[in-house]
């Protein structure tokens, strides 16, 4: 029997060990939670809500063992996860309301009867988790997917299965019942399983690359909800203003969880002259004052996931340098530290042709430009589409960007990283499928069923006869 490990980032310290899951134990999860999807879809409305709710109350309860956890696996630091686990609770209260608004049950009255419109669950979903936020965004398919009534089999990732497993075990504690949410531990074999298994959806977070597999795979499987949530190659165009909270807001961006949120700046567009000038001195200012360190020692910056992403990120930077890109802050690493610890990079591209590649990493690429024009000409030129901001105290350069920038999230004067759970969460392009999460979740959860109903079959007799002529009785 294989077994998975995780370990933590920061410190080698082993944090879960578990078996993985073979292709025959993911066929026989999938199985089982066919079945209780049976019984699982009868179940009222309130019912699953009454579950979901109970389910919250379990992790705001063992919130600081679960943020403890996330940290540990992750790296990022104690106040992050803790957030993650408040984003969490607050997912079920907005997914109950999505679920009321999006894909609920509405009755209009009808000569003879009513039409009514119903949503009705898939089945069996398949949720692929990613490691930088491995409760929240998991959660964000996960919570929706239930409430619609679709029975749910998911695969963390693999450099995150403790926490996964925290997840499903807080549903069991709410009185989820049994197989109606399974996890399968592995890695891409145990994944690969999961996608080639008799599922009715897969809600995947990761990856673009990853997507567009899933997007070849699933090109003849059109019975098979597929709903993408990828990453990004995001601009972020700092025009004016006061350059001390411009500063502040590009550093918020490029680097918070040490630059692995899909939503991150990873291109500064800034006007040739002065002001960009004096924006790149003040952000090159204020990276060697972010506190670098251990989960538990309150720093801003924690380690990358692995030391292996540490090193695809060092060979993606030595790349872009190779290629002519100059180090205006330098890309390294912390000695006394383990790999995976890495410095934030702030690095001047202008004029050299660059892969368009998300960089998953505290990675910022500066473009100065000429004019506006040339400012949102650049930063359109990605075949990405997820995140986009523009800093700037100019109300006409605001509307004008909104209307030709090419992004599913679009800020002004606040991090490119800031979005409402009250609000849909996706991007265009080669950052997802057109199929938005968070609050519009619930619109790949369930699909709608239309109906026209009457209490009986009279009066269609009497509305036939005058077609049928006067031998009609």
């Amino acid at each position: 029997m294989s077994v998975l490990t995780s370990t933590c980032p920061a410190t080698g310290d082993t944090v879960w060990t578990g078996p993985v899951a073979s292709g025959a134990d993911v066929d026989a999860a999938v199985a089982r939670a066919s079945v209780a999807f049976r019984d699982w879809r009868r179940t009222s409305l309130e019912e699953r809500v009454a579950i979901a709710r109970a389910y919250a109350a379990v992790l705001k309860a063992r919130t600081a063992d679960l943020a403890e956890l996330i940290a540990r696996e992750t790296g990022k630091p104690l106040w992050e996860a803790t957030q993650e686990v408040g984003t969490m609770v607050g997912k079920v209260e907005l997914s109950i309301a999505a679920q009321a608004e999006r894909a609920g049950e509405k009755r209009s009255a009808m000569p003879f009867g009513e039409s009514v419109l119903r949503h009705r669950p898939h089945g069996v979903m398949a949720v692929l988790g990613p490691y930088n936020f491995p409760g929240h965004l998991p959660n964000g398919h996960i919570v929706p997917a239930l409430l619609a009534g679709n029975s749910v089999v998911f695969k963390p990732s693999e450099l995150t299965p403790a926490v996964g497993a925290a997840m499903a075990n807080a549903w069991s504690e709410a009185g989820l019942p049994e197989n109606v949410l399974q996890v399968v531990q592995g890695a891409r074999e145990t994944g690969a399983a999961l996608v080639a298994a008799d599922i009715d959806g897969l809600l995947f977070t990761g990856s673009a690359t990853t997507g567009a597999h899933f997007r070849r795979a699933f090109a003849e499987r059109p019975d098979v909800i597929l709903a993408l949530e990828l990453g990004g190659n995001n601009p972020l165009i700092a025009w004016d203003g006061d350059v001390t909270e411009v500063a502040a807001l590009i550093v918020q961006s490029a680097y918070i969880t040490t630059g692995q949120r899909c939503s991150c700046a990873r291109r500064l567009i800034l006007p040739a002259g002065a002001f960009g000038d004096a924006v790149v001195e003040a952000v090159a200012a204020l990276i060697p004052r972010l506190p670098i360190g251990r989960w538990d020692e309150n720093p801003y910056i924690g380690p990358l996931i692995s030391d292996a992403a540490a090193t695809t990120a060092h060979a993606q930077v030595a790349a872009l340098e190779a290629a002519g890109a100059r180090a205006i802050v330098p890309f390294g690493g912390i000695e006394g530290r383990s790999a995976a610890f890495v410095t934030p990079a702030l690095l001047d591209v202008t004029g050299v042709v660059v892969p368009d590649e998300e960089i998953f990493a505290p990675v910022l690429q500066v473009v100065r430009v000429a004019d506006f024009d040339a400012a949102i000409t650049a930063a359109n030129e990605t075949r990405f589409g997820l995140s986009a901001g523009l800093l700037t105290d100019d109300d006409a350069l605001w509307e004008r960007f909104v209307i030709e920038a090419r992004a599913g999230v679009v800020n002004r004067n606040r991090p490119t990283t800031g979005a409402a759970g009250a609000q849909p969460f996706g991007g265009i392009g080669d950052s997802g499928n057109h199929r938005p999460s968070a609050y519009y979740a619930a619109d790949y959860c369930a699909y709608p069923m239309a109906s026209f109903e009457a209490g009986s079959a009279a009066g269609n007799w009497d509305a036939l006869k005058p077609v049928l002529g006067a031998g009609a009785a």
